[in-house]
């Protein structure tokens, strides 16, 4: 029996062939990516970070809880990092499929930078698989699958600063699966000044995430709620992961947040 990830993409894609150019790849309110800037420049892929090289072109990934193990041409859980003869790639650096500019508080965030504008970016892919997923066209999409367009670190914080925006959020679908990306975004946005807002699911390994507040402002995690049970059942993870992703932020002293979404039945008792 075809699960439910596969009967989305399946329905998702016969859509996408009924509507043709008409059809709108991301959230509500993103611009979508259609006609000429749909063809995503070719460029060499970057190598991920955070892995290790097994035997037989095997390599392990250390970049979120799930640690897959990953064989030579085949990806990880999140489709979007992959193994070509034992080196991991990062399939979706430079290569967005949403962006718009929202106001900061749509992220949402709670008085940092108040008032101003926020450059929203996304790629393809999560590590996750909520079943309530309000942006499952693209989270719970492999990059091939949607329509991307290409936007370097640089242009990234360029565009920004022409928009008068304060911030970046890296958000939409799940910002640790690019986690190169977001940082080398990061990166160039400080460099002009800009704020860095990353909205997550908090599913990282500690030493990935220590290293990438560093060029961070604001986080944001949507703590699905605080039982495993729900995690499992709903989100296939685990809660442990993301208690210790928010022990790690509240030590670091960054400006962090956090969201629960309520679903009633499931996260919503006074217990």
């Amino acid at each position: 029996m075809p699960s439910r990830r596969d009967f989305l993409k399946h329905s998702a894609l016969t859509c996408a062939w009924c509507a043709g150019a008409k059809q709108a790849w991301g959230t509500p309110g993103v611009r979508p990516l259609v006609g000429q800037e749909a063809a995503a420049e070719e460029h060499a892929p970057v190598e991920a970070r955070y892995y290790e090289k097994q035997d037989d072109l095997r390599i392990v990934c250390r970049l979120c809880p799930r640690e897959c193990v990953v064989a030579d041409r085949e990806r990880g859980y999140c489709g979007v990092r992959e193994n070509r003869r034992g080196t991991y790639y990062t399939l979706v650096h430079s290569d967005i499929c949403a962006e718009h500019i929202d106001p900061v508080e749509k992220k949402p965030v709670f008085h940092f930078l108040p008032g101003t504008r926020a450059y929203s970016i996304a790629t393809a892919g999560c590590n996750i698989e909520c079943k309530f997923c309000q942006n499952w066209e693209i989270s719970q999409f492999r990059p091939e699958q949607v329509r991307s367009m290409r936007r370097t670190p640089d242009d990234v914080a360029r565009i920004a600063k022409s928009r008068g925006c304060r911030s970046i959020a890296y958000t939409y679908s799940e910002p640790v699966i690019f986690y190169e990306y977001m940082y080398d975004c990061a990166v160039a946005a400080r460099a002009r000044g800009i704020k860095s807002i990353m909205i997550s699911n908090g599913y990282i390994q500690p030493e990935p995430l220590r290293e990438l507040i560093k060029v961070l402002d604001a986080v944001k995690i949507d703590l699905k709620a605080f039982t495993d049970r729900f995690y499992r059942e709903l989100c296939s993870g685990t809660l442990a992961p993301v208690l210790e992703t928010l022990k790690i932020l509240k030590e670091s002293e960054i400006w962090f947040e956090i969201v629960v979404l309520l679903i009633p039945s499931w996260d919503d008792s006074a217990k």
